[in-house]
This record gives structure tokens, sequence and C-alpha cells, in this order.
């Protein structure tokens, strides 16, 4: 437990920096290369919004996916709820997750502590993305809860509605791995509090796996993209936030149900040591992590952000088509 509690201090000291990479500049401020960290993204009419971490969670706007102009975080003060219940708390927010649903956007973001699992993920929404709309993000507080009794962490959400229409959030960081809850219609709590999946973990009891466990549970990012006959699940293996130290990739596993097993192309559950890899360090960036996918205009995009080597480990965002290959497994190339 030292070791975990020792890595996570130092990821997540390091995400604080890169939180702040795009503070202080104008809003309006258009980019090729925004400096982001946990990107997902909603669009709304011919326009596409950016969420990542930063103080208030940060966002971009953009009519062509290529070009980016700074917008207004969406929270001007701290959560309240989040600054009076969670010890430790100060009012950094990460790791959000967007999604339209039933007439309203939803977002979910990350409220925690250093180092702990003293965290929670905290629910709001709105009819509108626009910027300039007076109606503000109707918070209505912590959707999951985790205390240092708990063996998961509450923080990078992903939420994801099932083909019966069922919403279901993943969630995880080491600690217990990737876990799944079901959520309630109006996506603001649990249905049932005791029900909880663990979806994806690198430390697991199986002799016959191939690979073996892993000292250090170091998976988090989970994002769930249903794709053909298969839920797809995406986590981001390794470390991050460690500048050109990073090590951090993106694996998947399917499964034909949302709650899995996910298994990697061998056939490995991602329970026991699976994951195909999607992307890694390339001669562009150091290391690529904390996916999101979304199918748009006939095509599907794989988004993460990345430590760029050119730019002494500056965490960019990196945004690809992604395809598929003859068995139905994500293609994406990091080299474009």
């Amino acid at each position: 437990m030292r070791r975990i509690l020792l890595f996570c201090m130092m990821g997540l000291s390091g995400m604080w920096g890169f939180a702040q990479q795009n503070e202080g500049l104008d809003k309006g401020r258009a980019m090729k290369e925004p400096m982001v960290h946990d990107p997902v993204l909603a669009r709304e009419g011919d326009t596409y919004y950016l969420y990542c971490t930063g103080q208030g969670i940060s966002s971009f706007s953009s009519k062509d996916l290529s070009v980016w102009q700074i917008e207004r975080g969406v929270f001007p003060e701290p959560p309240r709820w989040a600054m009076d219940s969670i010890k430790g708390y100060r009012g950094h927010t990460w790791a959000p997750d967007i999604l339209y649903y039933k007439g309203n956007y939803h977002l979910f973001y990350s409220c925690s502590t250093f180092g702990k699992n003293t965290s929670a993920i905290g629910h709001a929404y709105r009819r509108t993305l626009d910027p300039s709309a007076s109606e503000p993000w109707t918070d209505t507080g912590a959707v999951i809860v985790s205390h240092t009794r708990d063996n998961f962490n509450a923080i990078d959400p992903n939420v994801i509605i099932d083909g019966d229409g069922t919403p279901w959030m993943a969630f995880g960081s080491f600690w217990g791995g990737i876990q799944l809850v079901r959520l309630t219609e109006d996506l603001s709590s649990l249905a049932v509090p005791e029900e909880r999946h663990t979806i994806c973990t690198r430390l697991y009891a199986d002799s016959l796996s191939s690979v073996p466990p892993r000292q250090v549970n170091a998976v988090e990012a989970p994002f769930i993209f249903r794709h053909g006959d298969y839920y797809y699940l995406f986590v981001s293996y390794d470390f991050c936030c460690r500048g050109l130290k990073s090590d951090y990739k993106v694996v998947v596993g399917r499964s034909a149900r949302v709650t899995g097993p996910y298994v990697d192309r061998e056939g490995r559950e991602l329970t026991k040591g699976g994951g195909s890899l999607v992307v890694a360090g390339n001669e562009d960036f150091v290391a690529i992590g904390h996916s999101a996918a979304y199918h748009l205009d006939g095509k599907d995009y794989f988004m993460a952000h990345g430590y760029s080597r050119s730019k002494d480990g500056a965490s960019l965002l990196f945004l690809r088509e992604m395809t598929w290959d003859a068995d139905g497994w994500p293609v994406v190339d990091a080299s474009k």
C-alpha cells in the first residue's frame, strides 16, 4: 500500500501542474494543439466541446476537431458539497465525462485528495453546452464516494447507456481496479448501492494465467465504447503525469455484455492480466493515455492525451480516427 500511495502522490501532484497549462490564457484564444489532461468530447449542433482536468473543469470548443478555442471553465467555484465532505479536497477537479441523455448534457467529474482514495464522483447537468448561455450547471452532488476503508477509488468516471437503455458508470484508479455500477434514470445516484462489478484489475490470483500479477495495480481511466455486437473497454495501464518519464499506454478488451467479462484478442480476461495494446509511446509522444472514443459523422475517433517529446513532456491533445481490423478490434495509427 505504501508503494501505491507513493505512485499516486507522484501522479496526482504532476496532474495538478498539467491542469494549470492553459490557466491565464485569454478565453477565445485558438490553438491546434491544446494542452489538456483527461479529455472528453460532446457535440451540440455544429460545435464540438472538449472538457478536461482543470481547477473547475477546463473546456474548449471547435467547429472542425482541429482548431480549438479556450472557453470558460464549468465551475467558477469548487463544488461546495465536495469541499465540505471530502477531507483534504481543495477544489482541484479532474477526469470528467460528458454525455447527452434525455434532454440534458450530463457532466461527471472527480473530486479527490492526493495519494488517497478519499474521493467522490460528482454529477451536474445542463440543457446546453453553449458557453454564452445564462443557464448554470445544476450540480446534484456525489454519485459515489470512496473512503480509506474501501478497496476502490471513486475517480475517472465514464457513463454508458447499454442496449436496453440502462445507464452504467465505470470508474476507478489503482486500489481494486476498474469498477462498474448501475445508475438511476436521472444519472445522479446508484440504482443498487451494493451492486458493483470489478471489470479490470492487474492484481489477481490465478496460477493458470500467462501474465504474472503486478505488485501495483496501475490501471485507471476506463472508457466503454459500443461497436457492433460488443462493448469495448479501454483502460490505461502504468503511469501518467511524469512528463518525459511517463509510460502510460492504452489497452482494450471486449464483451458481449456491459458487465463483462472483458477479454483481449488472445482470450485473456482483463481481470486476469489481459489487455490488447491500442496505443503507447512513439516518436512524437513518450506516452499516451486516459482515452475516450466517439462515433461522429460516420467515423469513429479515439481521443487521449499524450506527453510530447518535443515540448518537454507537456500533455497535448491526441485525437485520431479509429478503424477496425477484420476480427473487430480497434486500430489507432498514432504516427499520423
